[in-house]
């Protein structure tokens, strides 16, 4: 809502932006696990079916190489926020801040009235009053059901809501599943209800790790002491107030603006006056800059709590700097690291292959008319990872100069492999012909494997098709004489 008075123009509270952003966040966490593509999800790290689906594609574990990017992705990214717009974060999208919004401003306050009002959260209810202990008990069971949907929507990320409720029905069989939704429930009731923002303050280590990734140009809530006067004094250990009114700040700065009204404290959630300059526990909820925009618009003056830099407001050498070097390489290094991601994504393998030659080399058997053949065995162990049952084949593609010379002796026909099952297939592969004449020692020729799916039409696939390196071991001529 915006209303002009002397001249200001009071824009809409940052914390409505907030509530519009924490909606849209609430929705897709809620929505995404439930829409699947080709019958993959957006994202599924499912340690029940051993398979990750990432952004609707799925990978078996063993394609669990592209879980590393997507760790760095995510802290990068974090990194990279904190630089430009410092704990943003944390105000803007974290789920602790998000359910203590939920719970504090939304349960508490607009539905059951315990506390008198969202702009001063120093106040605790009352608690000595009989109806504000039924209050207090209404409000822990909401949001206890509230705990548990989160709780249930968590754990789709790894059991999938079709799934999910399947074993739901029959609990006894899955009290693991169970248990762990109980217990990010009961955490998240203990963090909400009792800890609150001291979880932020003391808990959260990001809190620590931020004042080594500010520079001069982060934005964050900062007080104009130019302007509005100073009411701290810092003795190099500990800030001391040194102003309780506005009459006192007077008689030391007469050009000072603050009214010392202490909106900007009481309406922070984190327990902070951010008067006294940067802070650790400040988390860019931007709240005081909301309360003080109220009272200063009504004086027709801008606020004296702004989001902007140091740069800007304290150190007043500039306009504040976005797009610096330090930001231009994190977003440099975001998109090397989504086309990395990207790009082997779409290398997936549709089809799982690990070969192991047997501990014995080679078979040496001697034919009539002076004629032998060399048999070497192989363990093949594939997975199916499509949908349905397919059937699967291979050709062995030896050096050039030795075309259709090794060829398979076992397994003779195709063979059926049904999805997400390992198989473990016995492999022979025989040659009748003298591949090389080495008399001191046996040789070992690599030749390549190519293994497939049969489409519909009985032809090799296309896309469920693998390439494997292996080698063929040929006997030296002293075990062709000793089998004799």
């Amino acid at each position: 809502m915006s209303k002009e008075k002397k001249g200001i123009e009071i824009p809409k509270p940052w914390r409505i932006k907030r509530y519009y952003v924490y909606a849209m966040a609430t929705v897709v966490a809620l929505i995404l696990p439930w829409i699947k593509i080709n019958g993959n999800h957006f994202f599924l790290l499912s340690f029940d079916k051993m398979k990750l689906d990432l952004a609707f594609v799925q990978f078996d574990m063993q394609e669990m190489y592209l879980m590393p990017f997507i760790l760095m992705l995510l802290f990068i990214g974090i990194f990279g926020m904190t630089v430009m717009g410092g704990r943003v974060f944390c105000g803007w999208v974290c789920p602790q801040t998000v359910f203590r919004v939920i719970y504090r401003d939304l349960i508490e306050t607009k539905l059951l009235h315990l506390r008198k009002r969202i702009g001063n959260k120093q106040q605790d209810p009352d608690m000595s009053k009989p109806e504000n202990k039924v209050k207090k008990a209404i409000a822990v069971l909401i949001w206890s059901v509230l705990a548990l949907i989160a709780g249930a929507d968590f754990m789709w990320y790894f059991v999938p809501p079709e799934t999910f409720f399947k074993y739901l029905s029959n609990p006894s069989e899955h009290m693991t599943m169970l248990g762990f939704v109980l217990g990010v429930a009961a955490f998240l009731i203990y963090d909400i209800v009792i800890l609150k923002e001291n979880f932020c303050i003391y808990v959260c280590p990001y809190s620590r790790v931020q004042s080594v990734l500010y520079d001069e140009h982060t934005v964050m809530a900062l007080y104009d002491e130019h302007r509005g006067g100073k009411i701290y004094e810092n003795d190099g250990q500990e800030y001391h107030k040194v102003v309780e009114k506005q009459k006192d700040l007077k008689a030391i700065d007469p050009d000072a603006e603050c009214t010392t009204c202490e909106k900007c404290v009481t309406v922070c959630p984190t327990h902070i006056d951010i008067r006294q300059g940067l802070q650790l526990e400040c988390i860019n909820c931007l709240e005081c800059v909301d309360a003080c925009t109220t009272v200063m618009g009504k004086l027709g003056k801008p606020s004296l709590v702004t989001w902007s830099s140091e740069y800007e407001i304290v150190e007043r050498k500039g306009k504040t700097k976005y797009f610096r070097p330090k930001i231009i390489a994190y977003m440099v290094l975001l998109v090397a690291i989504m086309f990395a991601l990207g790009y082997m994504s779409t290398t997936k393998e549709h089809m799982l292959l690990n070969i192991n030659k047997e501990t014995r080399l080679y078979a040496v058997k001697h034919l009539p008319d002076h004629k032998f053949k060399v048999e070497n065995s192989y363990i093949f162990l594939l997975q199916n990872t499509e949908r349905e049952p397919m059937k699967f084949y291979f050709e062995v593609i030896p050096p050039k100069g030795m075309e259709g010379k090794i060829k398979i002796a076992k397994p003779s026909k195709p063979f059926r492999v049904i999805p997400d099952v390992k198989k473990k297939k016995i492999v022979t592969l025989v040659t009748y012909d003298e591949l090389v004449d080495n008399k001191r020692k046996d040789t070992i020729i690599p030749i390549t494997i190519h293994a497939y799916a049969l489409d519909k039409d009985g032809k090799p696939s296309k896309l469920v098709s693998v390439i494997r390196h292996t080698t063929f071991v040929f006997p030296k001529e002293s075990v062709f004489n000793a089998e004799k």
